[in-house]
């Protein structure tokens, strides 16, 4: 018998250990779980084209999932490859916990496909669950137990024989290891949320799904998350799959990403070909603008130039040095430069018809 869910204290651990061995801890905590995928892709007439991604770990097709009234997610599709962090981006009530959801099946799609480590989820389901560690929105924890005693159930409850230093090196992963025998009720948002990260990944998953991992963390909690899913990335082989409101870390992060708008794909690549450098916007501000602009105008610079009150230049990101170059040898003063190609820029661009405050102009 599978239990899905631990919803009380130790009353029903030794029950779940005998029938289970992995658990989600209640609806909205984490998981222990994981596995691979075969590739469907979409051509522009709607018609499904047979790939072959021997690498994809993650493979979604025309999923869609309907509450009521409300289409959380529409026909979407999309593929992970093996050892990438990937970016799942969207603003809120986009249909990225939607999406989460149904990929560790916590919620049934109302029509479409998830292949997991080239297996379909709904029939491969413990098996690929048990190689899946992940978190969505927020880990909940036995509030009256120590962070130790949280993470010694998680670990056997996922099969996994730990000793006392193992479990304190993998506390000491996410930099709590010095509270290990404090209760969990003493611990800050920041802290819960590295503890949940150092549960999920008590039984070693080749796949990591991450809702949000830096809620709630001060700027030294996310750049240590932040390095934490490079090192799994880069020197462990895992697959990070990482939702984020926070676009700067996502651009620092992944290597491919996917924006969602209303539950649909508006954007799917690779970070570097989405973010084409030679589209870079650059802004100007200098001592004297207005001869800036003039000198700028009687140069090859000219055509570059974006109709503006500012002074902005549409270019390459590789010749913004020989611009400056050329400002300097003008005798005119920079104060600075400013490329404006960002992820939060390309991802604004892309979702401004649901923007609520229109924009700020000085």
């Amino acid at each position: 018998m599978l239990v899905k869910f631990l919803t009380g204290p130790c009353v029903s651990l030794s029950f779940t250990l005998r029938n289970c061995k992995y658990i989600p801890l209640k609806f909205s905590g984490f998981f222990i779980c994981n596995e691979i995928f075969t590739q469907l892709k979409t051509n522009g007439n709607n018609r499904l084209i047979q790939t072959n991604f021997v690498n994809s770990v993650i493979q979604v097709d025309n999923l869609s999932k309907q509450f009521t009234e409300v289409k959380a997610v529409n026909e979407l599709s999309f593929s992970v490859q093996k050892g990438e962090v990937y970016g799942f981006l969207g603003q809120n009530g986009a249909g990225k916990s939607t999406t989460i959801r149904m990929l560790l099946t916590l919620i049934k799609p109302t029509h479409g496909t998830i292949r997991i480590f080239e297996r379909d989820i709904q029939t491969h389901r413990k098996e690929i669950l048990q190689k899946i560690g992940a978190i969505i929105e927020k880990p909940d924890l036995y509030n009256y137990l120590t962070a130790l005693q949280n993470i010694q159930i998680i670990a056997k409850l996922s099969g996994v024989y730990a000793t006392k230093k193992q479990l304190l090196q993998q506390l000491g992963k996410v930099g709590i290891a010095e509270r290990a025998n404090s209760k969990v009720k003493t611990f800050s948002q920041g802290m819960k949320q590295r503890l949940g990260i150092a549960c999920a990944l008590i039984h070693d998953p080749e796949l990591i799904i991450l809702d949000e991992p830096t809620n709630g963390l001060d700027p030294q909690g996310i750049a240590d998350v932040r390095n934490l899913i490079l090192h799994l990335s880069k020197e462990e082989g895992k697959t990070v799959f990482v939702s984020s409101h926070l676009l700067s870390e996502i651009e620092l992060i992944a290597a491919s990403m996917l924006i969602i708008d209303q539950g649909r794909k508006i954007a799917e690549g690779k970070v570097a070909d989405l973010l084409n450098p030679a589209d870079t916007l650059v802004e100007i501000d200098t001592r004297d603008n207005h001869a800036a602009r003039t000198s700028l105008q009687q140069s090859q610079w000219s055509e570059r130039m974006q109709a503006s009150d500012k002074i902005i230049l549409k270019m390459h990101r590789k010749d913004i040095s020989e611009l400056t170059k050329f400002l300097v040898g003008q005798n005119i003063g920079v104060l600075s430069i400013q490329p404006k190609h960002s992820l939060e820029d390309y991802f604004l661009s892309l979702t401004t018809a649901n923007q609520h405050v229109a924009a700020y102009k000085n």
